[in-house]
């Protein structure tokens, strides 16, 4: 009887060092919503991009511009719908929002997310637009990969998919758009779907 208590008092003390280590607030379904958000915002881009006129997409052109605030509208959309269900998803559990692990979460996610970003921009400044896609694919699955010790274990599943995704479109560079619906639209949904039902409807 008492080795039995000793066991389960082991698996409570491991339960709660596991608990005190991970942010587990993260919602699924705010996941399933950026996907989705993904989806219609490559939707719009492909329409911008069939109605031009011109055969290369300039800088300086409207249909860039417009682009530019489809993918800032899906970013904000998506960045907004995951803070309002976390912080729903942390009252239910009984977890702060704001603490040691969700803090370095988002450091360790920011520091490979925003490298990529300047490396987007940077690559877009110099004409190279058939590597934005890759580029954004896989340094997003290194943030995925590199926050997820400090989450849900999916997190990065989620970032290896989107790492091989990125590659496998550097040399399909003339599809990104193709791959970008796959990466952030479909790949956001399905991993989504599986964090809800395995965690959030718990």
């Amino acid at each position: 009887m008492e080795t039995k208590d000793y066991l389960k008092d082991i698996q409570d003390i491991k339960s709660m060092m596991a608990q005190s280590s991970q942010f587990i607030s993260l919602s699924g379904f705010s996941g399933i919503l950026a996907g989705i958000y993904a989806i219609i915002g490559a939707v719009i881009a492909y329409f911008l991009i069939e109605n031009e006129r011109s055969y290369y997409i300039t800088l300086e052109s409207a249909t860039f511009k417009y682009i530019l605030i489809t993918a800032f509208i899906v970013l904000v959309l998506s960045i907004g719908t995951a803070y309002l269900l976390t912080i729903r998803k942390a009252k239910k559990v009984g977890e702060k929002v704001w603490n040691p692990t969700s803090k370095r979460l988002i450091i360790n996610f920011s520091i490979p997310l925003i490298t990529g970003g300047i490396f987007s921009l940077l690559l877009l400044k110099n004409g190279y637009y058939g590597l934005i896609a890759p580029i954004t694919l896989i340094f997003y699955g290194l943030a995925c990969v590199n926050a997820s010790k400090y989450t849900l274990r999916d997190v990065r599943y989620l970032g290896i998919t989107q790492i091989l995704l990125g590659l496998i479109a550097t040399e399909f560079s003339g599809y990104g758009l193709y791959f970008w619906v796959i990466g952030f639209g479909i790949c956001h949904i399905l991993y989504g779907s599986i964090m809800h039902f395995k965690y959030d409807r718990n």
